[in-house]
């Protein structure tokens, strides 16, 4: 665990030992975690430039208005999009590949609970989201990536340290229960992003969960999914006592995408990000090493447990890891035609 003063100490240095224009992007920043941790950026970074990729224009706009009050010098432009669609992630790409030729930090949020609609493009729109729109951003922003001089991370918020079964017989997880469904597109997130950072060992990435955090996934939770007795009880009673608010919510996020502390596997120190305070120590990767590039980390910053690992282990082994990249990669291939777009 990673004490909340520490966390906001290592933020406060982003401005000292940093570069000045950091980029970011924000998909799904529009609301929840995404918008508390564009705040969390624009409070800190000096001058920096930012794209946020959402649904709503009129959040858009009041965000993008608080983050000028407290950001000098910060450029801050929102991208109007449907990221369910592969389609539409890579107009999003193209547009900020048209004005950068690199970028630091890619956070990635969206996700939705509609488990009973399906895409345009043919795909489950709940797992889609999660498995193809998350790994399409990152396949086509990957080079702007590695071409920042400086810090290189991506930022992946969902459910880590949740890592359980995979069925590969149905890995959009369709029909199952809540928790099963959770715990099979968590692995399956943490297999997607270690497969990246094998391909970018100098790109460091990270898998986290935000715990109890008030945002918009719920807003498309299909009808009947939860009864009305059972909300009121998770809204008024459960969510209260265990909610992370607001504003540490923006400070944790903000030190995941920015402390050396989740640092890549090659670059050295330049690329690592915020140095690390002396009696703070590297993370532990998801392969069991300290520092290795691939981190799945609990809402308080601390690496998956030993049982993560193992299970991840056997994924390797076994060829679930290659099964599920090859899904993902088939999708992108019939729906698109290419892995990345051109």
């Amino acid at each position: 665990m990673v004490p909340l003063p520490e966390v906001i100490a290592s933020n406060k240095r982003i401005a000292s030992t940093l570069p000045h224009g950091l980029v970011a992007v924000f998909v799904g920043g529009t609301s929840g975690v995404g918008e508390y941790t564009v705040k969390a950026f624009a409070k800190y970074a000096p001058g920096p430039r930012v794209y946020i990729v959402g649904r709503s224009q009129e959040a858009a706009n009041r965000i993008i208005e608080e983050c000028k009050r407290f950001s000098l010098g910060g450029q801050f432009e929102f991208i109007k999009a449907d990221v369910s669609l592969l389609k539409g992630v890579d107009d999003v790409c193209r547009q900020i590949k048209s004005k950068e030729t690199s970028i630091n930090i890619l956070f990635e949020t969206q996700g939705t609970m509609a488990f009973d609609k399906t895409t345009s493009e043919g795909l489950p729109l709940a797992a889609g989201i999660i498995m193809h729109s998350r790994m399409r951003f990152i396949l086509n922003l990957l080079p702007l990536l590695q071409n920042a001089g400086s810090l290189r991370r991506v930022v992946s918020v969902l459910a880590a340290t949740c890592e359980g079964d995979i069925y590969l017989d149905n890995i959009p997880g369709k029909g199952f229960p809540l928790l099963k469904w959770r715990n099979q597109v968590s692995s399956v997130q943490t297999l997607l992003l270690e497969e990246a950072a094998r391909r970018a060992p100098d790109v460091s990435f990270v898998h986290t969960i935000p715990g109890f955090v008030k945002g918009g996934i719920m807003r498309d939770e299909p009808e009947g999914f939860r009864s009305p007795l059972m909300k009121a009880i998770s809204r008024h009673i459960i969510e209260p006592l265990l909610q992370t608010l607001p504003a540490e919510c923006g400070e944790r996020h903000l030190f995941l995408a920015t402390s050396a502390m989740y640092a890549p596997g090659r670059g050295g120190t330049a690329l690592a990000g915020v140095p690390l305070d002396p009696k703070m120590v590297p993370a532990r990767g998801i392969d069991g090493q300290t520092g290795s590039g691939m981190y799945s980390v609990d809402n308080k910053g601390k690496s998956a447990p030993p049982k993560v690992e193992k299970l991840l282990v056997k994924f390797r082994e076994d060829g679930t890891a290659a099964k599920v990249w090859d899904y993902v990669s088939s999708d992108f291939m019939k729906i698109t035609g290419t892995e990345v777009a051109p």
